[in-house]
């Protein structure tokens, strides 16, 4: 991880992909081979409640901005019981509205995915939502072509987080895709969406 983080450490945001067991000596050495950069870690709700405080430790000792989704959904609640020194986002925990309620108290952000909510009116009406309960917002995405993004781009002025990468997973995005530019990625063409 550290070899890969090397190669990226030229971009002022860096989301780094976590596991598990070991988790606390990744955070140390992708923040070494980035000293320089934002990082977020997703987490993939693969920490537990034993090792919840002394990652979240670890990643305020190296400076992480957020961690996303650190215990499994439904199974959340320590989070509520301890005192967070980095700011969490739920993402596998929120998906809509309806599941915003009661997640004030374990979370700081959401992640809204176009996927999750069924589309943007319920992502529009999610975001204000959030925003009124004081959550950082962050726009996320599933592996899928620019098109999928083109939308979520009109929420991304209201995050604090964007992480609409989907299409540079892809071997082939489809035709008049979205133009990325290092880690900018530009409005969509009239002959994408819109």
């Amino acid at each position: 991880m550290a070899a890969a983080t090397a190669r990226a450490a030229h971009r002022p945001l860096l989301k780094i992909k976590l596991g598990g067991d070991g988790d606390g000596m990744r955070i140390a050495a992708v923040r070494k081979a980035a000293p320089d950069s934002e990082l977020i870690v997703d987490a993939n709700e693969a920490w537990t409640s034993g090792n919840l405080e002394q990652n979240l430790r670890r990643c305020a000792e190296a400076g992480v901005t957020l961690v996303e989704q650190p215990l499994p959904a439904g199974q959340d609640q320590a989070l509520s019981r301890i005192r967070r020194p980095v700011a969490v986002c739920a993402d596998e925990s929120v998906h809509d509205r309806a599941s915003l309620e009661g997640l004030r108290e374990r979370y700081d952000a959401v992640n809204i995915k176009l996927d999750k909510t069924g589309g943007l009116t319920e992502a529009l009406a999610m975001a204000a939502a959030a925003q009124a309960l004081e959550f950082d917002i962050m726009i996320g995405c599933m592996v899928a072509s620019s098109l999928a993004m083109a939308p979520a781009m009109l929420l991304a002025h209201e995050a604090r987080f964007v992480d609409l990468d989907g299409p540079l997973l892809l071997t082939r995005d489809r035709d008049d895709g979205l133009r990325y530019d290092g880690s900018l990625v530009y409005p969509p063409d009239a002959a994408l969406w819109g």
